[in-house]
């Protein structure tokens, strides 16, 4: 994460950043910095302010292949690549869970919606051709021998993977504090409180509107169900499973011990995401226990373990605001349901801002990437 090996130093004193907000996309850049020589402290408010926390940990490019949003498309790909040398920089290959995603549908309808994105992925990137690929029902259950007996066919995603959400914030920690980095968990109200650093990282996610009211995002929230397996249980699927059913998209991730299910969204309360406390909506939860025993019916067996709902903060194309405010402050945020994939992506650009003097190097994460 730091090829040149660049130590960051004025007068041989280390430079000090200073990340508020210790999910994916803060710690993401807290370590390239440590590893640049940076002298970091991350500051986080808690779990239970983390999107990452509640997320099903996709790594999706492929996936996100829709009319509009191009740039997103690109530059999933592009950090999509980097992943596999982010994963060794940290020292645990149990991050990784899946290596390949099947998407799935259950009905005409879903096929079609599935057909058309399939379809946009070719025409704009020929080059996907390779990794995308129609799979009849045969091929799904070839593939994923539980599968449900509604689903009909679909594509097969190489290359579209998925990691342990969880298990890489512990891995981002631990190596954040070997790199020297410092972790404190409590709230920044103010950006006066850290008038002690040279350089100041606004990673806060939803909470990025309290330190920057500018700021143009949107809060959606969503629920995630965390079901476990146990030896008496089918296995958890090796594939993600990102099913269309009666025309919702439901997601299986698998982990080690069972499988995460998600893909509700709606529109987020701010005032509840200051509360810590954000409430799953019955409806949703159902639905995703419902669609994801049709798609992977052995699920039904699985112990529910968790049901949680979280706060994503979202840029309006989808495309992640990393930019620099001023001489002294850059905004890494915004990234929506795509923190996890971008995150090598955007410690990039992160360091791309960042000189011996602090000075304006780049303007950001491009909206039109080719």
């Amino acid at each position: 994460m730091n090829p040149a090996g660049r130590t960051d130093t004025v007068g041989g004193a280390r430079r000090t950043l200073a990340v508020v907000g210790g999910g994916i996309i803060g710690l993401t850049c807290a370590l390239a910095a440590a590893d640049a020589g940076w002298q970091v402290k991350v500051v986080d408010a808690g779990r239970n302010r983390c999107a990452a926390w509640v997320a099903g940990g996709m790594l999706g490019s492929l996936g996100e292949g829709r009319p509009g949003e191009d740039a997103l498309f690109a530059i999933s790909e592009r950090s999509a690549r980097l992943w596999p040398a982010f994963i060794e920089r940290l020292g645990d290959p149990r991050i990784a869970t899946a290596a390949d995603s099947l998407f799935v549908a259950t009905t005409t309808a879903d096929a079609a919606y599935l057909t058309q994105l399939a379809d946009f992925v070719w025409s704009t990137h020929p080059h996907a051709v390779d990794r995308l690929s129609r799979i009849d029902a045969a091929g799904v259950r070839v593939r994923e021998r539980a599968i449900g007996a509604r689903v009909r066919g679909g594509y097969l995603a190489r290359g579209e993977g998925a990691v342990d959400n969880r298990r890489l914030i512990a891995a981002l920690e631990s190596a954040l504090v070997a790199a020297g980095g410092r972790i404190t968990r409590r709230e920044v109200a103010h950006l006066a409180d850290l008038d002690d650093a040279d350089q100041i990282l606004l990673a806060a996610g939803a909470g990025l509107a309290d330190l920057w009211p500018a700021a143009p995002v949107h809060l959606a929230k969503g629920e995630v169900l965390r079901l476990r397996a146990d030896r008496m249980t089918v296995p958890p699927p090796r594939h993600v499973i990102r099913a269309r059913v009666d025309g919702r998209m439901v997601y299986l991730v698998p982990r080690h011990d069972g499988i995460v299910v998600g893909a509700t969204q709606y529109e987020g309360d701010m005032d509840e995401w200051r509360s810590g406390l954000a409430t799953p909506q019955a409806g949703g939860v159902a639905e995703l226990l419902a669609d994801a025993i049709e798609v992977f019916p052995g699920a039904r067996d699985y112990a529910l373990v968790e049901v949680a709902a979280g706060f994503r903060p979202c840029s309006a194309d989808g495309v992640p605001l990393v930019e620099r405010l001023d001489e002294r402050i850059v905004v890494a945020g915004g990234h929506g349901r795509n923190g996890i994939i971008l995150a090598p992506y955007t410690s990039e650009m992160f360091m791309q801002l960042l000189t011996d003097d602090g000075v304006l190097v780049g303007v950001g994460v491009e909206r039109n990437v080719t």
